[in-house]
């Protein structure tokens, strides 16, 4: 029987397959020998032990397309990043740090505004404005209100979503509007280990209705630079590509050279200052992290 892993917890797999439920499952002794762990998001063969008590044994992990490192998750096709609009204002310098790891992983982003109806057009355009040229597509929505929603869902129909974002913007009420039966299986989940929803936070995979599942991830203070060298900075920053061509060195970082293509187009307002100044801070941390 084939199914999706949608949590794992203390060598447990809870792996969901379509129109049969929830398995619990264990993992074969095999992957510990190939050092292959099963992740949240795998699809996988299981061999069923009890029908009635819904238990069975992973058997095979099928192929990833992909797999994230942070959070540590498979077969994703794009990232929705919750951020609140207001309430508290939003932090862009975490926000670039996770668009800099989701570039480095290739994976799709869409910036999710919540709580717009506390902000106003003209506050909406001036945030849409730092990221309108990052290859990012920009929702505004209020899970209080229930506006936008119609767009996100659509957004997520038929893809495997990972699901982030600081604490406090709204992401529980988010996903509970999206996926409101998340709540009773998850509890059910918890029933079987005996344990409460917010013991521990894992991430966690929610069917959506129709086709679609969202990976719903802890939430993050703040993100550490994935490795990489600082030259590669640029390529996480799409808005700079257009520009390049015009600066005087190749290889130029774009902070200290003269005739600078990309500080140009900052002087002429074509590169919003936020995303420039964040770079540059980006830059520095990395330029300064100590290799050992």
């Amino acid at each position: 029987m084939q199914g999706k892993i949608v949590k794992g917890i203390s060598g447990f797999y809870y792996v969901h397959v379509v129109e049969s439920g929830i398995y619990e499952c264990k993992a074969k002794g095999i992957f510990r020998q190939q050092k292959m762990k099963p992740l949240v998001g795998d699809d996988v063969e299981i061999d069923i032990i009890s029908e009635e008590k819904k238990t069975g044994n992973v058997a095979a992990i099928l192929p990833r397309k992909n797999a994230l490192i942070r959070p540590a998750v498979v077969n994703v096709d794009q990232a929705l990043l919750i951020f609140a609009a207001a309430s508290p204002n939003p932090n862009f310098n975490l926000l670039d740090r996770f668009l800099v790891m989701m570039g480095r992983q290739d994976v799709p982003v869409i910036l999710c505004f919540n709580k717009c109806d506390l902000i106003t057009e003209e506050q909406q355009q001036e945030i849409a404005s730092i990221y309108e040229a990052s290859g990012c597509k920009i929702l505004f929505v209020s899970a209080k209100k229930e506006l936008g929603l119609k767009e996100l869902q659509e957004i997520l129909e038929g893809k495997t979503t990972t699901v982030a974002g600081p604490s406090g913007v709204g992401k529980s009420s988010l996903i509970n509007l999206l996926a409101p039966e998340a709540c009773m299986e998850t509890g059910e989940i918890s029933k079987k280990i005996e344990r409460g929803r917010h013991t521990t936070r894992h991430a966690e995979l929610i069917q959506l209705k129709g086709d679609g599942y969202i990976m719903d991830t802890p939430g993050f203070s703040s993100l550490y630079l994935p490795e990489m060298e600082k030259e590669e900075l640029q390529d996480c920053y799409p808005e700079f590509a257009a520009f390049e061509p015009y600066c005087r060195f190749q290889g130029c970082s774009h902070i200290s050279e003269p005739d600078c293509g990309v500080k140009e187009a900052l002087s002429e307002g074509k590169i919003h200052p936020v995303r420039y100044e964040n770079y540059c801070q980006l830059y520095g941390e990395l330029k300064d992290r100590k290799k050992y």
